[in-house]
C-alpha cells in the first residue's frame, strides 16, 4: 500500500519567538506625521480562509508563538532621522549631531504601532515620502531568486537507509526488527512440526523466511514507484515498517484512470510473485526446507494481493474504489469520502472477523482459548487500529489538498516599508506606521533588500531603548531561500517555506521589485483557518 503525503504545515525556524507582553494598542500617527503615499502597485485583499475575513490571532497556528501585538511606545524625542518638526530626514543623510541622553518618561510623546499591528488597505511595499526616488528591487544576482524551484528538501528519514532504487531512498523502520524476531518465532514454530529434524537451525531458516518476504514487500512498494515515477510523480521515500511498506508519493495522479492504475500496480506484482513462487514449488519436494520456504513466500504474497484489494482506504483497493468513483462523480473528493468509509467498515469487520476466522479454521472445540486465540485478537484489533486510521488521515489529506490553493503569498503578504541599517527603531517604526506597513526591510544605500527585521527581535527592545538601536542589529540576513514568488500558492508555497524555514521572508514580484513581508506564522494560521473549514 502507498500514502499520498507531503503537504505539511510550515514551520517557524530557529529564532527566538516573541515573549507576550500586554500593552494597550497605540494612537494613530499625530498630524506632524507626514501623509501616507497612496501605493502604486499591485493590491490584494486579505487571506481568503472564510470569505474575505483575515486570518486573525483567534486561530494561532500549533506550536508558534502569538504574534504580539504592542501597545503605545513611551514618547521619546526626535530621533537622529528626522528634524525637530516631525519630518523624517531622507534615507541618504546621517545626522551627525551627538544623540540625546533616554528622557525622562515624562518628556515622551506618544509613538507608533510596532509593525505587528494589523494594517488594513493593499498588501505591497510601501514607500514612505522620506524615502529616495529609486525603486526598491530584490536583486537575483544570485543563484535562485522570485519563482525559482524549492531546494532540494533534506533527507527524510525514518530508519536504516538500505538504498536508493529509481533514485527513491529506502528506508527500514526499527519496527521492521520486531516483526522480523515475530515471523521468525511463530514460522520457527510451525517448521518444528513439518521438520522436526532441524532443531535449532529451523530459527535461522525462518529468519531467511522473514528477510524474503519483506523482499517481496519492497519489489510490491517499487511496483507503485515506478508508476509514480513514470506518470511524472515525485516519491519521497519507501519504508518498510511493521505492517508492510509504504510509498510515499507526494502528489496525487492527475486522473482517475491513472490513480487506478498506480493502486492496482503493487497487489499486481505481488500475485505475480505469488505465480512465481508456486511455479518454482512444482519440482520442489514439499517436505525439504527448500519447499516449505516456497510455500510460505507463496501463500504470504497471495495474502498481501488480497488483503491490499479490499476495498477501503488507505488499501490499495481503497484508492482504485476512489478512482472508481472519482470517475464517475467527477469529484475526486467524493471518491476520498467513499472510500475510506468503506475503509472504516471493513477496519470493524477486521476487528470482529478475523478471531472468529481462523478460531473456526483452527479448532472445532468452542472452549478452545489459548495462546493463539489471544495472538489472533491481539493481530486482528492492531490491523483495525491502523485501518480506521489511515481511513481518517486520508479524509484529512484531501481536506486539506482541496484548501490549499486558499494560501496565497499575495493575500497574505504583509506590507514593509524600507529602511537603512543605521535607522533607529524608533524611527524605522514611526515611518511603518505612517505608510500603514506591518514590517520593515533594511536596504543599502542602492536600495537593494540586505535583511529583514524579526518581529520577534523588535518585542524583545524595551520602549525607551528602540532610539538608541539600529534596525541592522535586530535583522536577519537575506538568503536565496527566503525570497519568495509573490505568485506562489497552495502546495508550491509550503514547498518553498518547508525547503528554508525561517520566521519571515521576503515576497517580491516577478520583475524583482519588493512586495512585502510573509510571516511564517501568518501562512501557519491561514493554514489552520482553512483546515478548519468543511468540505
Amino acid at each position: 500500500m502507498d500514502v499520498s503525503g507531503g503537504s505539511g504545515q510550515p514551520r517557524s525556524g530557529n529564532d527566538e519567538s516573541a515573549e507576550p507582553q500586554a500593552h494597550p494598542t497605540a494612537p494613530a500617527a499625530g498630524p506632524t506625521d507626514p501623509a501616507p503615499r497612496e501605493p502604486t502597485g499591485p493590491t490584494a485583499t486579505g487571506p481568503e480562509t472564510r470569505g474575505s475575513e483575515t486570518p486573525g490571532p483567534e486561530t494561532p497556528g500549533p506550536h508558534t508563538p502569538e504574534p504580539h501585538t504592542p501597545g503605545p511606545q513611551t514618547p521619546v524625542p526626535p530621533t537622529p532621522g528626522e528634524t525637530p518638526g516631525g519630518t523624517p530626514a531622507p534615507h541618504g543623510e546621517r545626522d551627525t549631531s551627538p544623540r540625546p541622553d533616554p528622557p525622562s518618561d515624562s518628556d515622551r510623546e506618544p509613538g507608533p504601532p510596532e509593525p505587528s499591528e494589523p494594517a488594513a488597505g493593499p498588501r505591497h511595499a510601501a514607500h514612505h515620502t522620506g524615502a529616495p526616488r529609486h525603486r526598491t528591487e530584490a536583486h537575483t544576482d544570485h543563484t535562485g531568486g522570485p519563482g525559482r524551484p524549492p531546494q532540494r528538501r533534506p533527507e527524510p528519514g525514518g530508519g536504516l537507509l538500505m538504498g536508493r532504487p529509481f533514485g527513491v531512498p529506502v528506508y527500514v523502520a526499527p519496527s521492521w526488527f520486531l516483526v522480523a524476531i515475530l515471523i521468525t518465532w511463530v514460522f520457527g514454530g510451525q517448521l518444528d512440526r513439518v521438520l522436526p529434524e532441524l532443531g535449532a537451525a529451523r530459527y535461522l531458516v525462518s529468519l531467511f523466511f522473514a528477510v524474503a518476504f519483506y523482499a517481496s514487500v519492497l519489489v510490491h512498494e517499487l511496483a507503485h514507484t515506478v508508476a509514480a515515477l513514470r506518470f511524472k510523480l515525485p516519491v519521497r521515500r519507501i519504508q518498510l515498517q511493521f505492517f508492510g511498506g509504504v510509498s510515499e508519493i507526494e502528489k496525487e495522479a492527475e486522473t482517475p484512470g491513472r490513480e487506478f492504475v498506480l493502486a492496482f500496480v503493487g497487489p499486481l506484482l505481488s500475485l505475480v510473485l505469488s505465480g512465481v513462487f508456486y511455479a518454482a514449488l512444482l519440482p520442489v519436494e514439499p517436505d525439504s526446507v527448500a519447499g516449505v520456504l516456497l510455500a510460505g513466500l507463496m501463500v504470504s504474497n497471495l495474502i498481501v494481493a488480497v488483503f491490499n484489494l479490499l476495498p477501503g482506504l488507505p488499501l490499495d483497493g481503497g484508492r482504485m474504489l476512489r478512482a472508481v468513483v472519482w470517475k464517475l462523480t467527477g469529484k475526486p473528493m467524493s471518491g476520498t469520502i467513499a472510500a475510506a468509509w468503506v475503509g472504516r467498515a471493513l477496519a470493524i469487520a477486521v476487528l470482529i472477523g478475523l478471531p472468529l476466522l481462523t478460531q473456526s479454521l483452527g479448532s472445532d472445540a468452542a472452549s478452545d482459548v489459548g495462546m493463539d486465540t489471544v495472538m489472533d485478537a491481539l493481530l486482528a484489533a492492531i490491523l483495525a487500529a491502523i485501518i480506521w486510521t489511515g481511513a481518517g488521515n486520508s479524509l484529512r489529506m484531501a481536506r486539506l489538498r482541496e484548501h490549499l490553493p486558499e494560501l496565497r503569498a499575495r493575500a497574505l503578504t504583509r506590507r514593509a516599508v524600507p529602511v537603512q541599517a543605521d535607522t533607529p527603531l524608533s524611527e524605522a517604526l514611526r515611518r511603518a506606521n505612517a505608510s500603514g506597513a506591518r514590517a520593515l526591510v533594511v536596504v543599502d544605500a542602492d536600495g537593494t533588500p540586505a535583511s529583514l527585521v524579526r518581529e520577534a527581535a523588535i518585542v524583545g527592545v524595551p520602549e525607551h531603548r528602540r532610539p538608541w538601536v539600529a534596525v541592522s542589529t535586530l535583522a536577519q540576513d537575506l538568503t536565496d531561500g527566503m525570497r519568495v514568488s509573490a505568485e506562489l500558492s497552495g502546495e508550491e508555497l509550503l514547498d518553498a517555506l518547508r525547503a528554508n524555514p525561517a520566521t519571515e521572508y521576503l515576497v517580491v514580484e516577478e520583475t524583482g521589485e519588493i512586495y512585502g513581508v510573509l510571516s511564517a506564522a501568518d501562512v501557519e494560521r491561514a493554514f489552520v483557518k482553512a483546515m478548519a473549514r468543511p468540505s
